[in-house]
């Protein structure tokens, strides 16, 4: 037992030069003195020769590439900045060892590609095209032209999307400009057919009020006139059934107007009211 246990110590301590891990995410090649001998992508526990055969491993998932924004000339010559994103993946661990080696390399070099083939493909197509109407199509034309080359590296292109399209910064200003010109232009053209409108209904407003107003007018003068019809009949009926009665009724009400407790009256001997007064009780 006790010799075993040394034993037991010494390969576990060497294990590393002979034994290595595949796990889930990775996939490796392994070479003896700089010569290609094999690829392993399963995962699990896998045997090389010690000291002399190296292993490699790469990642086995899909990678992202984030692009910095670059800047691009359209069909209609327009300036535009563009952000893209790419998603990839390690297909072939020998060719892309051989070709671009590492992460930074491959980042690098699907920069470059993609930027071509963008630039290439947005120079056919106007501004409106790119922003909006045929952005899914415009990328999918680049995806094609990048994958064919990115395969000569070991990569698979899977796909590449613009997160961001915009102007540049000095174009930017002249463009938010002329927005603010145009949507300034259209309020004073909606705030001048709202003075318009209003105009046509105060207008329209003040016209049937005096319309109401002298219909109502016309309505008073009518029933006033009926009124002192009415009154006119009273009067002249109620004179001709008594008119001593009327007339002596009227005389009161003009000297009960023209005589007061305070009045002096100087009346002649035959005056029809000192002959009144006289005759009070």
């Amino acid at each position: 037992m006790k010799k075993i246990i040394p034993i037991l110590l010494l390969l576990l301590i060497l294990s590393p030069s002979f034994l290595f891990v595949i796990d889930e995410t990775q996939q490796a090649i392994v070479t003896e003195l700089g010569e290609y001998k094999r690829t392993i992508s399963e995962p699990g526990i896998a045997f090389k020769k010690p000291f002399i055969e190296k292993v490699t491993k790469f990642d086995n998932r899909i990678l992202f590439t984030d692009a910095p924004p670059g800047e691009y000339l359209t069909l209609d010559k327009k300036r535009l900045v563009v952000d893209f994103i790419a998603r990839w993946k390690i297909t072939d661990p020998l060719i892309f060892f051989k070709s671009v080696n590492n992460l930074f390399s491959a980042n690098s070099r699907i920069e470059d590609i993609v930027y071509s083939e963008m630039r290439e493909e947005l120079a056919t197509h106007n501004i409106n095209e790119v922003i909006a109407e045929n952005r899914e199509l415009i990328m999918d034309e680049v995806k094609k032209g990048s994958s064919e080359r990115l395969s000569d590296f070991g990569m698979t292109l899977i796909d590449v999307r613009i997160k961001r399209a915009d102007l540049p910064n000095e174009v930017q200003r002249s463009v938010f400009d002329r927005m603010i010109a145009e949507r300034s232009r259209i309020s004073k053209r909606f705030r001048s057919e709202g003075e318009e409108e209003s105009a046509k209904i105060r207008a329209q407003t003040d016209k049937e009020r005096e319309i109401i107003l002298a219909e109502a007018y016309a309505t008073s003068e009518n029933i006033k006139g009926e009124g002192d019809k009415v009154a006119t009949k009273i009067y002249s009926d109620s004179y001709s059934k008594d008119p001593n009665f009327y007339e002596f009724l009227k005389k009161l009400e003009t000297y009960e107007s023209i005589i007061d407790s305070k009045s002096i009256i100087f009346l002649p001997m035959d005056s029809e009211l000192l002959n009144l007064l006289k005759n009070k009780d």
